[in-house]
């Protein structure tokens, strides 16, 4: 059982922690166009982000998959950026009415990116394990904990600035996404510099 809270606490601060806030910044983009009526989606999306993240650890993990972490670094802040733009571009045009596209396969994808950027710390800490998938499991658990506490906070807050604050929605999705962008930039530009 302690080993189940270890990984499940390490997957919760690997989204919760405020000093690699990457992941939050994400689910920010990700969530915000959305309200508590869409609550299946978020899950499913939410769900499909974890998937991809634990595909990925698996796959690095056990060496079927190798990618520069300089290059995953520059691509995590490429995946935020694009999903807080195109809530930019789309906010208020009801593209999120789709049941099943691209934004599930989309975030499926990013999830894929994310969890190469945990990979090597990841390997690290499984290196003495005998068996790895437990914990990778576990960790996932704690990833999908921490990514449902993030969403229902961004769904807390949009729901409060939209009723109270009387805020419309296309409003509230492009200020946020537009913050988000305003975050993600100078990690764009600290990961992705060509010297």
């Amino acid at each position: 059982m302690d080993q189940f809270w270890f990984y499940f606490k390490l997957g919760l601060d690997h989204v919760l922690d405020i000093n690699a806030y990457d992941h939050v910044l994400f689910f920010i983009a990700l969530i915000v166009p959305y309200t508590f009526a869409n609550w299946k989606k978020i899950l499913w999306l939410v769900t499909m982000f974890t998937i991809g993240h634990t595909l990925s650890l698996i796959l690095a993990t056990y060496g079927v998959v190798r990618i520069s972490s300089s290059l995953v670094e520059c691509l995590i802040p490429v995946t935020i950026f694009i999903t807080a733009v195109f809530n930019i571009f789309t906010a208020g045009k009801g593209a999120k009415n789709e049941k099943f596209g691209l934004t599930f396969f989309t975030t499926l994808f990013f999830g894929l990116i994310h969890g190469l950027g945990f990979s090597t710390y990841f390997k690290q800490i499984v290196a003495s394990s005998s068996n790895k998938i437990i914990p990778l499991l576990e960790f996932a658990l704690g990833i999908e904990a921490s990514q449902i506490i993030v969403a229902l906070v961004v769904l807390i807050i949009g729901f409060l600035i939209q009723s109270v604050f009387r805020f419309n929605k296309r409003d509230w999705i492009m200020v946020t996404s537009s913050i988000v962008v305003g975050f993600v930039i100078p990690m764009l530009l600290d990961t992705c510099a060509f010297n």
